[in-house]
């Protein structure tokens, strides 16, 4: 007789078999294409307790066990200040997908509650702040975090919508606070549909938005949700008649004809195209 899987060997044999074309295969496309992961490598893997992050460890995890490559993981679990249920969640599902997280306290929610402006502004900030800070004391050289395919278009068709700027979202990028610190994205070509479908299929719950600031402000959800919600409705409606419009977004990434813009942005200078006409 066949032994029963447990929750945690069947989510990993569907990462390999049943997934493998949309979710393994495209997290090694990433790290071959971009470079993202060297022989000797410290990584602090960054776990918010949602889909993609638990996802993210997951697939370092079985990096480590696939691959006979030499770099170290650290499971890290920052504590912005969640609520009893939202931390219990997070280490009810570390202990089912059998991932062993080091997590430490902060007071990034209460500080940003009494934020007078801008609070998710200030919560980003010192969220990324507060990883490098404490993966640099724990010896490592890089921090990975769980953005995707569908956050890299989305965040580009924003920022033209809405911030009045071409800007993408690069798989790896160097601190300027950090020295010898970097930031990589691994599942850059992992589409957000097929995280969700093996979150489903493997009947697995992970906290949603944990932020106490639009927990107990209401009012500040729709200006600091929704634009990312419209762009992903939007997507959805044009994917209606154009099934390949996500990958023409994302393939426009790394086909940048800069000899066609006005103006460009590089090293915090804009330069006009008036300066080599």
């Amino acid at each position: 007789m066949e032994k029963e899987l447990t929750l945690c060997e069947k989510a990993e044999r569907s990462i390999t078999k049943k997934y493998r074309k949309k979710i393994w295969a495209p997290f090694i496309r990433a790290l071959k294409q971009y470079e993202l992961i060297e022989e000797g490598d410290k990584i602090a893997v960054c776990i918010s307790g949602g889909k993609d992050s638990m996802l993210l460890a997951k697939l370092i995890q079985l990096l480590k066990k696939h691959t006979d490559f030499p770099f170290e993981a650290v499971f890290l679990v920052m504590n912005p200040g969640y609520n009893k249920l939202n931390r219990e969640k997070i280490e009810e599902n570390a202990r089912l997908l059998q991932i062993p997280i080091t997590v430490f306290e902060t007071d990034i929610f209460e500080v940003s509650e009494r934020a007078e402006k801008y609070p998710c502004y200030l919560c980003a900030k010192m969220r990324r702040g507060h990883l490098y800070k404490k993966a640099k004391e724990l010896g490592c050289n890089k921090i990975a975090l769980g953005h995707h395919f569908s956050d890299v278009i989305e965040t580009t068709v924003m920022a033209m919508f809405y911030g009045s700027q071409l800007q993408g979202m690069i798989p790896k990028l160097k601190s300027q606070n950090y020295e010898g610190m970097e930031l990589i994205r691994p599942m850059y070509c992992i589409h957000e549909d097929d995280i969700i479908a093996w979150s489903r299929y493997n009947g697995l719950e992970f906290i949603q938005c944990a932020c106490r600031v639009t927990e107990k402000n209401e009012d500040l959800s729709p200006e600091f949700g929704s634009k990312r919600k419209e762009i992903k409705e939007l997507i959805r409606e044009l994917k209606k008649t154009n099934p390949n419009i996500e990958k023409s977004i994302f393939n426009s990434l790394h086909n940048v004809n800069t000899e066609t813009f006005p103006a460009l942005k590089y090293g915090g200078e804009t330069h006009s195209f008036l300066e080599d006409y």
